[in-house]
């Protein structure tokens, strides 16, 4: 299940002194305030920053999020197998693909209570990237494996999708292997 973090702003700005300190065209505080909201059914505790200025406005404050890299075939259900990847990319750099393989992913498992499976999801900080790319095996009339392609066509979307795997396999372990 997703998560949502919020990371403490260290920085000599935050520490809020008498007057407030500009950082790249933001003002940065210390005093907080709590919030609720929902994500995936989990309540969220999000804390504002805010600063008491000398005219008593209020100045827009910089809040970092994370999210924890994800993997989803219907909305809101996370995928627990992790999958095996496989990456291409052309000779000039412009376009490539990933092939993500699941076998028994706990999608299959959920997939009666919950809905069907919807398209292909990776969740991280950035949003979200999606395919609607993906088949299912079946062996003796069971799923049993799920192949997902997503398809980067500009060097730009290559450099997204390599910052989602990166976040991806650092929270679960993956290492990358050149062949």
């Amino acid at each position: 299940m997703a998560a949502l973090q919020s990371l403490p702003f260290s920085s000599p700005a935050s520490h809020c002194p008498r007057r407030t300190r500009f950082f790249l065209g933001m003002a940065a505080g210390a005093v907080h305030q709590s919030r609720q909201s929902s994500f995936c059914g989990q309540p969220l505790h999000v804390r504002h920053s805010s600063c008491v200025t000398r005219r008593s406005s209020r100045i827009p404050t910089l809040s970092i999020m994370m999210v924890k890299p994800t993997i989803q075939f219907i909305q809101g259900t996370d995928e627990q197998t992790i999958p095996d990847v496989k990456l291409t990319k052309s000779r000039d750099g412009t376009n490539g693909m990933a092939i993500f393989s699941f076998d028994q992913p706990s999608v299959f498992d959920s997939s009666s209570e919950v809905g069907d499976i919807t398209g292909f999801y990776m969740i991280d900080e950035e949003g979200v990237l999606q395919s609607v790319d993906v088949s299912a095996k079946f062996i003796n009339g069971k799923p049993s494996r799920i192949e997902a392609k997503y398809v980067m066509r500009t060097p730009r979307e290559w450099d997204r999708f390599m910052r989602f795997m990166e976040r991806y396999s650092n929270q679960n372990g993956l290492q990358f292997v050149k062949k």
